[in-house]
């Protein structure tokens, strides 16, 4: 080897002495199991836990709707809900605002189709409302039981005889000077007829309201309704349930766990419907679902067809909530008061916070759940 080649090989050797020496004899990859590592880098921040996200804390309202339980930042109990009566024959489909009604009541009528009754505690907002129907006096009496101020397009012996001997607060679209605060619907007159047509809206209703129309409840008053968030306990698991009203009706209930809710659907005049309120073109939901069972019957010599419905003293019934079905004893003491549904030890059956959809069914009606 010349001399130019030792004098690189020297350089090269001295070069690896300095490197190790700056290595402080051992890094943290070069330690051997059992020793300790150097000083971490100082340049390399170290790594902090986040703390746990607080909880949102829950809303805790002053009030509550006492038709739905839900919360509320004022005081509506002492409000009179607004009952509206809806049509409910195939060609008047789809029904206008009844997304919005708190509590929707349905019993047969003559013929074996249905009416349907929404309460409204606070109508504001409800939009276009209809088509509206003719009172009965069944109707005339659950509305009654609310203390409501009861909207209808006309009636039958019966109820008015019932509106005018029970001191009933009502809004009559055909016997009344209320002209203004309804309307006829072009295409549906088109589409289903004269009688079909009829529409009103929460605003006309709010706005043109006759000042002799008391709007506060008479003193004393109180639905008397219990609401929880949990279900109960017992029952038995129901995520279906079949009510038929007659031939020509049956409703269809489906629970929808997502929604929290059961998915309102019928069978009318041998085709099948969801329950959409034509406002928005959207499913009706709800979070409970009652029947009540009770007397139905034809009135004798009643050239009509109408029919006779018991809507006071007791008897049997269903609750659907969560999924789940719950027998009860309804009980309503007078035209003057609301339903009760009592467990089998006699206490209040709360209700799921949100919408009731209450069916009044006869004794002998195939109820069918699973």
């Amino acid at each position: 080897m010349n001399g130019r080649g030792r004098w690189k090989l020297a350089a090269l050797c001295a070069l690896l002495a300095l490197l190790c020496a700056c290595g402080g004899g051992g890094g943290g990859s070069s330690a051997q199991p059992g020793s300790s590592a150097g000083p971490e880098d100082p340049s390399v921040p170290a790594v902090v836990p986040l703390p746990e996200p607080e909880p949102e804390p829950e809303i805790v309202y002053p009030y509550a709707n006492p038709l739905t339980g839900q919360g509320l930042e004022e005081d509506i109990s002492g409000q009179r809900p607004v009952a509206v009566m809806f049509n409910n024959l195939e060609k008047a489909l789809p029904q206008l605002g009844v997304a919005q009604a708190d509590v929707i009541y349905e019993i047969v009528a003559e013929g074996g189709i249905t009416r349907l009754m929404g309460v409204y505690q606070d109508i504001e907002g409800a939009g276009d409302l209809g088509s509206i129907r003719s009172a009965r006096d069944y109707y005339v009496s659950i509305a009654c039981g609310h203390d409501a101020i009861y909207v209808h397009a006309g009636g039958s012996p019966q109820a008015y005889e019932a509106l005018q001997s029970w001191g009933m607060s009502y809004i009559d679209f055909v016997n009344g000077p209320y002209g203004g605060m309804c309307w006829r619907d072009a295409q549906r007159r088109k589409s289903a007829g004269l009688e079909h047509s009829l529409l009103t809206s929460s605003q006309n209703l709010l706005e043109q309201m006759p000042q002799r129309i008391r709007r506060e409840h008479r003193e004393g008053f109180s639905v008397g309704w219990t609401f929880a968030t949990q279900a109960p306990e017992g029952g038995a698991a129901a995520g279906e349930l079949t009510v038929p009203f007659s031939s020509y009706k049956t409703g269809y209930f489906v629970y929808e766990p997502e929604l929290e809710g059961y998915r309102v659907s019928q069978k009318v005049n041998g085709n099948e419907h969801p329950f959409v309120d034509g406002n928005t073109g959207r499913e009706v939901t709800v979070s409970n679902v009652l029947v009540l069972f009770t007397d139905v019957s034809l009135i004798p010599g009643d050239s009509a067809g109408r029919m006779s419905v018991r809507t006071t003293g007791e008897g049997g019934g269903l609750l659907l909530r969560d999924g789940r079905v719950y027998e009860l004893t309804w009980q309503r003491d007078s035209r003057e008061g609301c339903y009760r549904f009592l467990d089998a030890a006699g206490q209040p059956l709360p209700l799921a916070v949100g919408r009731s959809y209450i069916n009044l069914v006869p004794e002998s009606a195939q109820v069918v759940w699973r």
